[in-house]
């Protein structure tokens, strides 16, 4: 398996086009601190307004991405992208606005673009051929490991040397440009669906996704971890003795070893089920998670969070591959969607848990509670795939539905056959 199939001029102007569309994501929390950090009582309005931001895009993804049609993908998508670079430019061009107009242009810069991850990752598989799926989501991945990194410096550097308003500025920017970038890219996705193969009507798309639940799980305790590690760490550090401006080269370390472990996930078939790979990545990210909470000195810490970066951007690779073993091929859209809302949720949950603990609790035990209940998460979430892998074996591609729509719609849903572990018995193998 190589990225042979992957390099190509329409994977490149879809690459353009991502990143103007995920950059302002990535820079939208840092940037909304400090824009308003020298108002009174700035640090705590920061974080409401990034809350908002947050709650945006976790609302604003499972409804419009379940409203994604593929022969208006283009048009939806832009339109979803144009509200958000108001709503960037809006937050831009009136920083001293009252916290409460400030917060609905937040909500909208989050909720209105934030199915555009679900469509352009539908997109990218257009751009290949079957068997380099999982080549295609390794680049989305090292991809997004790139912007993150690149985004805190981007964001400090502008608002503390030019002007607070202009991270944001640059948002909107960046975003509009993704715009001009979807005429470039596939103006739909491929014609296959949630109806049957004789056009008849299938399960309603909510029932379909629904039964995707135990992926979005474990996707969502992946992000946590991250979010664990984003949160606490200068925490940890001041604990530790430890220069608290260590922090972003630790986390930019962790961004990097995600980028790595994406592209190394991408070079080969690896033996397993994905639910199995999945539970190992998961395992080994919430131990590298946990290690970094206990271990003294700062090369340890930042061997600890570069490996567990590499291990997390690989499990995050196995859900949005599963999904593409459980959904119709006209609900991934939707289903990244979710995805991406069920991940916010993750990491705003972990985040919450560690910040009220670290009221009550040294930030190590802080760490180390997160790292629990991301166990906890992921426990769950593996059962449920081996649940409903031994009670839909043979059904179908959406054969995990079978528990949730009633084993004869799913019947009409399939998209393939499938061997009693879940896996395609006859179609490309994408992992």
């Amino acid at each position: 398996m190589t990225y042979r199939d992957v390099v190509s001029r329409r994977v490149l102007a879809w690459a353009c086009t991502a990143i103007g569309a995920r950059m302002p994501v990535a820079m939208a929390p840092l940037a909304l601190v400090f824009l308003v950090r020298e108002r009174p009582g700035g640090y705590s309005l920061g974080a409401i307004l990034a809350a908002a931001y947050v709650l945006g895009e976790i609302g604003g993804a499972p409804v419009l991405g379940m409203r994604l049609r593929a022969e208006r993908a283009r048009a939806q998508l832009a339109a979803g992208l144009a509200v958000g670079t108001l709503g960037f430019l809006g937050l831009g061009v009136f920083p001293g606005a009252h916290p409460v107009v400030l917060a609905g242009f937040a909500f909208v810069a989050g909720g209105a673009p934030a199915a555009a991850t679900g469509g352009l990752r539908t997109l990218l598989s257009e751009l290949v051929p079957e068997r380099s799926v999982a080549q295609a989501l390794s680049v989305e991945s090292i991809l997004t490991a790139g912007v993150w990194a690149v985004s805190p410096a981007a964001v400090a550097g502008l608002a503390l040397g030019v002007a607070p308003r202009v991270p944001l500025l640059l948002a909107a920017g960046l975003m509009a440009w993704s715009v001009g970038g979807l005429w470039l890219l596939p103006a739909r996705w491929g014609a296959g669906g949630v109806e049957g193969a004789d056009g008849a009507a299938g399960p309603p798309l909510f029932r379909v996704l629904v039964g995707a639940w135990p992926v979005y799980v474990v996707g969502a305790a992946s992000l946590a971890l991250l979010g664990l590690s984003e949160l606490v760490l200068p925490a940890l550090l001041e604990q530790r003795g430890i220069g608290v401006g260590w922090s972003g080269p630790l986390l930019t370390g962790m961004a990097v070893g995600g980028g790595l472990g994406a592209f190394v996930y991408g070079l080969r078939d690896w033996p397993g089920l994905l639910r199995t790979r999945s539970v190992v990545l998961m395992g080994g990210t919430s131990v590298c998670v946990a290690l970094a909470a206990l271990i003294p000195a700062t090369p340890g810490i930042a061997i600890a969070l570069v490996m567990g970066g590499t291990l997390q951007s690989g499990a995050m690779l196995t859900r949005n591959l599963s999904l593409r073993e459980v959904l119709p091929p006209k609900a991934l859209a939707a289903g990244y969607s979710v995805m991406y809302a069920a991940a916010g949720a993750g990491y705003a949950a972990t985040g919450s848990l560690a910040g009220a603990l670290l009221k009550v609790a040294a930030p190590s035990t802080a760490i180390l509670a997160g790292v629990c209940l991301t166990v906890g998460m992921t426990g769950g979430g593996g059962w449920g795939e081996v649940r409903w892998a031994r009670r839909s074996g043979g059904v179908g591609r959406s054969g995990w539905v079978a528990s949730v729509v009633g084993e004869g719609e799913t019947a009409e849903a399939g998209m393939g056959d499938f061997d009693v572990e879940g896996q395609p018995d006859r179609m490309p193998n994408v992992s």
